[in-house]
């Protein structure tokens, strides 16, 4: 399937999808949730269509030509700290205010769970978490790459963002895809749910055979808002996952709320983590 340049990039930047998270789940104490659906405010204009874009084109089948596309890993190969450079070339051009790279506001994140005194992995888990973005350098349009992630291969749930945008999506008038359960099971785990593709999953299956699990759970769910913050498929998940579902929910504020203006000082930070990838990955990733 070909998409036109606006098809691809609908947004500014990348982090616009972020922003608006923010928007719909501000910090405790801060902006009222009520705020968000204003549809008066034309600066919103691009995320709507980045969101009309995503629940038209990630059906069941666009997910499994991705996985098919991607999890072979066999793009390229790299150490981390070269990701961690080719993911900087990922510039955001919308905000002339803003200096930080795609590095920093990763490093903003891992040292907010470092001070609060997590273990290591967690720590880990927040400088990595974001690095499957990367799927936007190799040429992916932006709402298959960020964006919350939602099951595929049953009915979308109201909870999702924008669910009236769905309806455009031709798994909506697919009998085998448009019930509550679809072609799942009640509670079958979401370890036999294929989720809509982006950053969350390629990351995940990249990582899987060296984190712990709590850590997987973080990377690959940390962007399916519908369950970790409105719990819209309780009927999808095992007691597993509920038990591991805490760790995403400890993981959320940090991925959203600990970006500053401020840089971090990267060199002086980089022999704490240069040891703790040795301690856990591999020396080379395969992209």
């Amino acid at each position: 399937m070909e998409f036109t340049p606006k098809e691809i990039a609908p947004l500014a930047s990348i982090e616009d999808w972020e922003e608006d998270v923010i928007i719909r789940y501000p910090e405790p104490h801060t902006r009222a949730k009520e705020e968000y659906r204003n549809y008066d405010n034309p600066e919103r204009d691009t995320v709507r269509e980045f969101y009309r874009l995503n629940h038209k084109f990630q059906t069941y089948d666009f997910v499994k030509q991705k996985q098919a596309e991607f999890l072979k890993f066999d793009r390229t190969e790299m150490p981390i700290w070269d990701a961690f450079e080719f993911l900087n070339t990922l510039v955001d051009d919308s905000d002339p205010d803003t200096s930080l790279d795609q590095w920093q506001h990763l490093l903003q994140t891992s040292e907010a769970i470092r001070a609060d005194g997590h273990p290591d992995w967690f720590v880990l888990t927040g400088l990595l978490h974001d690095m499957g973005k990367v799927l936007c350098l190799f040429g992916e349009p932006q709402w298959a790459v960020v964006g919350d992630t939602f099951p595929v291969g049953c009915k979308h749930s109201d909870a999702i963002v924008y669910p009236e945008y769905f309806e455009a999506n031709p798994d909506s008038r697919d009998e085998r895809y448009n019930t509550k359960y679809g072609i799942y099971e009640p509670n079958c785990g979401l370890r036999n749910v294929d989720m809509s593709w982006g950053h969350d999953e390629y990351l995940y299956q990249m990582t899987k055979d060296y984190l712990p699990e709590p850590a997987l759970y973080m990377i690959r769910y940390h962007s399916f808002y519908a369950q970790h913050r409105e719990h819209a498929y309780d009927h999808l998940l095992d007691d597993h996952d509920r038990e591991m579902f805490e760790w995403v929910k400890k993981f959320n504020p940090y991925d959203l709320y600990s970006k500053l203006p401020v840089p971090p000082d990267t060199e002086a930070l980089k022999p704490y983590y240069k040891e703790l990838v040795a301690k856990y990955l591999p020396a080379n990733l395969k992209f």
